[in-house]
Formats: C-alpha cells, structure tokens, sequence
C-alpha cells in the first residue's frame, strides 16, 4: 500500500527526567555560527554533504542510475486503480536493484528547517519547530526523511547570542534556524518512491536516513 503523503512539522519540546537520555543527548547541541561551506571543518572527513541539487543529484546516481519515468508510473493519476501497485512495483524492483551499492554505506549529510521556540531556563536553551525542505532535482522533489527524529531538541547558544534570541523571540519575532543531520541509509526501504498530494504528478523520492549526529546553525 502507496504512503501517504503528508507534510508534518515536528513540535518538539523540553522534556525532563532520566528517560531517553541518549535521545537527549543526540538532540541537545550548541548554536554553531559557521557558515553552510564550512560544515566540513567541524564533521567528519567521510561526511557526504548533500545541501544542494547537483550534490543530492549525484547520490541518487549512484544508487539508481537513472529516475523512474515518472509519467507512465503515475498514469491517469490518484483516480488509477493501478497506481497503487505500479508504485509498489518501482519501489521493489529499485530496492533490489541497490543492493550491495557502495552508495548504500555513504554517511550523509541533509538539512531540516528549524524555528526556535520558547526559551527554557532549566535545560539552559531553546526549543524546536523542526520540518523537511522540499528540493526539486531532476530525479524529482526530494525530501530527506529520519528513520527517527530525536527527541528533546533544544538549541543551547552562547550567552551573548542567547540573550539576543530571547529577546527577538519576546518582541514577537520569528528565530529560523538550520537543522543539520547525520546518518546512513536504513539498508531496506533506503529509498521511498511516491507522488505527492499536493501536485499532481509530481514525483517525491524519501531517503530514509538513521541519524547519528544533528548540529544546529543559525543562518548567515
């Protein structure tokens, strides 16, 4: 059965106790200033760092070679009782077509869009509205999708920039930030192929990706 496609933002809020502690870990990060090219300089060197089409563009290269054609998937569209089946079809025949690509090992990079929330002076940060950034390539608009998402983000910044946050946000201000995160395909189901329920005929393609690092950025 096809997935259905929804767009969903994440309210994540403070939590307390001992419970999921390496969740807490995992989500708790400091306000990094750096710029977006000099994310190299603090990950690791192995890192493939897919912010922008072309780079995105290339990872799928390597693991399916070419896009579906999306047209003949879609056929007459939502209203076609075979739709169902031919996407399940494309997603198999691509997941066993994968298998053993080197590309299934790389540790990738992507980004989420972040907006800080109230601040709170327990956990010494801020919390998180997080969702997905939609980028439209030639394999179709992708949208990179955790295995999980951590629990309990809170951004922590320095002092100086704290202060300054705390105050943009009680003037009623919008603070965006950018969510990095870190991780390895799933080995099954590493991709998800689907339409999107928005536009017709668009095709959507979902890297399914287990995280093992998130940093935050403040946008410059």
């Amino acid at each position: 059965m096809r997935t259905l496609w929804v767009i969903t933002v994440l309210f994540l809020t403070v939590g307390t106790g001992g419970e999921g502690w390496a969740e807490d870990a995992l989500g708790t990060r400091s306000l990094l200033t750096i710029a977006r090219k000099d994310l190299p300089t603090i990950l690791p060197s192995d890192c493939h760092i897919l912010l922008d089409p072309h780079s995105i563009e290339q990872f799928l290269d390597a693991l399916d070679g070419s896009p579906p054609d999306w047209g003949r998937v879609y056929g007459r569209g939502h209203r076609d009782s075979g739709l169902d089946e031919r996407l399940f079809s494309l997603n198999r025949e691509r997941d066993a077509k994968r298998a053993g690509k080197e590309a299934l090992e790389w540790k990738v990079v992507f980004l989420w869009s972040g907006e800080l929330s109230q601040y709170d002076p327990t956990a010494g940060g801020f919390g998180l509205a997080i969702g997905p950034i939609f980028t439209p390539t030639r394999w179709g608009v992708i949208r990179f999708k955790p295995e999980e998402v951590p629990s309990n983000l809170v951004v922590t910044p320095e002092p100086s920039i704290r202060d300054v946050l705390r105050r943009q946000l009680e003037a009623g201000r919008k603070v965006d930030i950018e969510v990095v995160m870190v991780g390895r395909l799933i080995p099954d189901e590493s991709l998800a192929y689907d339409f999107s329920h928005d536009e017709e005929g668009v095709g959507i393609i979902m890297p399914v990706v287990r995280i093992e690092r998130v940093e935050y950025l403040l946008p410059r």
